[in-house]
């Protein structure tokens, strides 16, 4: 495996040919960039979302040049607060050209799911998310493993089809 700091991870956003798919596992991420706007989220209080601008232009570059964004997000129900702010704040996602589904966790039912949350880029590269011990981002571990990425796109082909669309879900 290789470690991706700094822009090696967001490099990846700018190179894949023609998609990339994320799975989320976790309930909860404690990343500090998303602690105010979560807090905001929470007292009622309106949020810029300046704070997702990089990102949301990165998407933007990406799916303009016609590549596929994809993210799968494994959720327990009920739905915590950070799910729930989830819910609201991924329209942007998906007006940058993200296609974002959910999944039940209690939906998984023997179907294969990942420990660790991973981004595969062009069904042959897999991307291990890393965070360091405060909750932020601390890049990725980047694998071309032919057992790890065929593993991967087991994941993603069984639960991307039973997966809810997020316009389905919200309703």
């Amino acid at each position: 495996m290789r470690l991706l700091l700094n822009g090696a991870f967001d490099e990846l956003f700018q190179t894949f040919e023609s998609s990339a798919f994320h799975l989320e596992v976790s309930d909860e991420y404690d990343l500090p960039e998303e602690s105010e706007p979560i807090r905001r989220f929470l007292a009622g209080e309106p949020d810029d979302y300046a704070w997702q601008k990089p990102w949301l232009d990165l998407i933007r570059g990406a799916t303009a040049a016609g590549r596929r964004v994809e993210r799968l997000r494994v959720v327990s129900v009920p739905h915590g607060d950070y799910t729930r702010w989830l819910l609201t704040i991924s329209a942007l996602n998906i007006q940058a050209g993200e296609d974002i589904r959910w999944l039940r966790r209690d939906a998984v039912n023997g179907l294969a799911l990942a420990a660790d949350d991973f981004w595969l880029f062009d069904r042959t590269r897999v991307v291990f998310t890393l965070f360091a011990a405060d909750g932020s981002f601390a890049g990725g571990a980047a694998t071309q493993d032919r057992e790890i990425v065929a593993h991967c796109r087991r994941v993603r082909d069984e639960l991307w089809p039973v997966a809810v669309p997020h316009a389905d879900y919200v309703r």
